[in-house]
């Protein structure tokens, strides 16, 4: 049987499948795996313990000796990223209602899907349309993989008084830490960033499974169709504005479109932040399920999006990428 091929056809689907297989479960027969001991550990409760190893492997993988044409580019798309994601997320906690949603999303799974990116659909869609300087500058965005840039959102928020429950320094650090632990050993040896690059990918279905394990099936309909509808927002806001930044800094265009994606790895981010602080835990499953699905949206979206852009480039005489080489 080819189990791990047929799971991969699914975008995103080593962390989406075992996602929603998990929360099946758990709405039909809920008490299943909750038999105690090393069962219950890993499959049900294992989920920040998992994520803060999964946390920790990531960090590892953030190259900090990249520089030039390829530091600019990560940093610029990195702060697009962000600044997009941002400015969605402080507009849905404007706009919420008394349920804490805007039009039926959760601010923090806005924030999470916004900010986070695909960096293999990324390095996939640079490897046909850019250069060297424009995979290179993955190594930074590296950076956006996990909830870090999401807690620097809700933090600014809750110094302006939109979010309640601002995080506390040791908190903060808190979810931090496991991060810059690996980084520090991935920088200090390759060898060790190649170790830890195995445990990544290892890790992904067994969290998402663990998160699953506490999702009803009553969220998953509930957030599916805004989950979609962030995929898009994720898609054409984002992407868009990747386009055309790079294109005012005379880049590739289409690799700064190529951010407009949620990662799988973002799924983690709302149970991340509310480890850190309680005042999200109400939205962590809807959030968790809207993120999820935000992921299968752009997976499918973005390689059509950058398609058709690709395409309206050709038609006005420009060469993609040969026209934007910085090598």
């Amino acid at each position: 049987m080819r189990i791990k091929a047929s799971i991969e056809k699914v975008p995103g689907g080593m962390m989406v499948v075992p996602l929603l297989l998990a929360a099946t479960l758990n709405t039909v027969v809920p008490d299943l795996l909750r038999i105690g001991n090393f069962t219950q550990a890993l499959f049900v409760d294992g989920a920040n313990t998992l994520i803060a190893l999964f946390l920790l492997c990531t960090g590892a993988q953030i190259n900090l000796r990249n520089v030039g044409v390829s530091l600019g580019k990560g940093a610029t798309l990195l702060a697009t990223k962000w600044v997009v994601g941002a400015i969605f997320g402080l507009i849905a906690y404007m706009l919420a209602g008394d349920s804490g949603l805007w039009l039926g999303l959760a601010p923090i799974a806005i924030i999470a899907a916004m900010t986070n990116s695909n960096g293999g659909l990324y390095v996939a869609l640079v490897g046909q349309y850019g250069d060297k300087t424009d995979r290179a500058a993955y190594s930074l965005l590296a950076l956006n993989d996990g909830p870090f840039f999401t807690m620097v959102a809700l933090s600014i928020f809750g110094a302006m008084g939109f979010v309640d429950g601002l995080f506390s320094f040791v908190s903060f650090i808190a979810v931090l830490l496991p991060i810059i632990v690996g980084m520090v050993l991935g920088n200090l040896d390759e060898e060790m960033r190649k170790f830890f690059d195995k445990g990544s990918a290892m890790l992904i279905p067994f969290f998402a499974f663990a998160l699953g394990m506490g999702i009803d099936f009553g969220a998953i309909i509930e957030g599916g169709l805004s989950g979609i509808v962030l995929g898009l927002a994720t898609v054409f806001l984002t992407g868009t504005a990747g386009f055309f930044i790079f294109k005012a800094f005379k880049w590739n265009p289409i690799a700064g479109a190529a951010e407009g994606s949620t990662a799988g790895n973002a799924v983690a981010t709302p149970a991340a932040i509310a480890a850190a602080s309680a005042s999200f835990a109400s939205h962590v499953d809807l959030a968790t399920v809207q993120v999820a699905a935000s992921t299968v949206t752009t997976a499918i979206l973005l390689p059509l999006y950058i398609g058709f852009l690709v395409k309206r480039l050709e038609k006005k005489g420009v060469k993609v990428p040969d026209d934007y080489v910085n090598e």
